[in-house]
């Protein structure tokens, strides 16, 4: 599975980046630790800071694991599943339909 997730430092957050910039590659390797490895990741200008692209084995384990480092109070994230499009295209084709209202 893949997430997109959207993160914005606290000002603790931006206090610990400030200091120790590499804190942010840590947290991959965390995130590592529950079968989740970041694919892609971008630090943004505006009101988002950062835009990760992770790949998961676990969606269970993941969504531990963004609790816990929401808990932190250094960082806010929200997740999205991402599908691809060709795929969503074979899902959409391969699965019966609801009817349609008309």
């Amino acid at each position: 599975m893949i997430f997109v997730v959207i993160s914005n430092l606290t000002e603790k957050g931006a206090e610990t980046i400030a200091e120790r910039p590499e804190r942010i590659k840590m947290l991959n390797e965390e995130l590592m630790k529950v079968g989740a490895k970041v694919k892609e990741q971008y630090l943004l200008f505006g009101d988002i800071d950062f835009i990760n692209i992770v790949e998961v084995e676990d969606a269970e384990k993941f969504l531990k694991a963004m609790i816990e480092l929401n808990s932190r109070g250094t960082v806010k994230t929200r997740s999205y599943l991402a599908i691809p499009v060709d795929r969503a295209i074979d899902v959409i084709k391969g699965l019966p339909s609801i009817g349609h209202p008309h």
